[in-house]
């Protein structure tokens, strides 16, 4: 999922739980009533927070999706909040592809992304930590991210209760992990 294949596309389309194909790409104005209905369904189960009609189509240019056959089945956003920060958010599948790898892959597609723009440092507020420490996300204290609560956080209903956890993830610790090393290097070590 590396790179750009296109206008809108992330990579390659990807083969989810053998036959299904799927199409990981930037969202288009034209998905956001799929975009709200998958969300919204989330936010009654106040899994995910609600996001307006008019709030989706302002930030739609945040969003990377799933689709197949033109059908929306997964989605989520990337929120800059500086030059150096970004918050993985609304991240969320249709109901009968949990577990099956696509909340991975969008949350691979917004990491590409944000390792594209030079980000330090992503971040997101979830109900289900264990899925990001999967990706390699680390718990940490939510005050770590004042931006996050000045912005969003005090105006939230569930502000004084709130039951999400804060996991970061450092971009640089990709670049290790695919550090490539010359031939020659492993030879002198020889």
């Amino acid at each position: 999922m590396r790179g750009k294949d296109g206008p809108g596309r992330l990579g390659p389309s990807c083969s989810v739980e053998g036959n299904e194909t799927l199409n990981i790409r930037k969202a288009e104005l034209r998905d956001v009533p799929a975009l709200f209905k998958l969300i919204s369904r989330y936010a009654v189960e106040e899994i995910l927070l609600p996001r307006s009609l008019t709030n989706l189509y302002e930030d739609v240019w945040e969003f990377t999706v799933a689709e197949e056959d033109g059908k929306l089945l997964g989605c989520g956003a990337l929120k800059f909040y500086n030059q150096e920060l970004a918050e993985i958010r609304s991240l969320c599948v249709d109901e009968q592809l949990k577990s099956k790898g696509v909340g991975r892959m969008l949350t691979e597609a917004l990491l590409d992304e944000a390792e594209g723009y030079g980000l330090k440092t992503v971040f997101a507020l979830t109900v289900v930590p264990a899925f990001f420490e999967k990706l390699g996300f680390q718990m940490v204290p939510r005050e770590r991210f004042p931006v996050k609560v000045y912005e969003d956080c005090l105006g939230c209903p569930k502000y004084s209760c709130c039951d999400e956890v804060a996991v970061s993830y450092e971009l640089a610790w990709r670049r290790t992990e695919e550090v490539e090393v010359p031939v020659e290097a492993i030879d002198a070590l020889s």
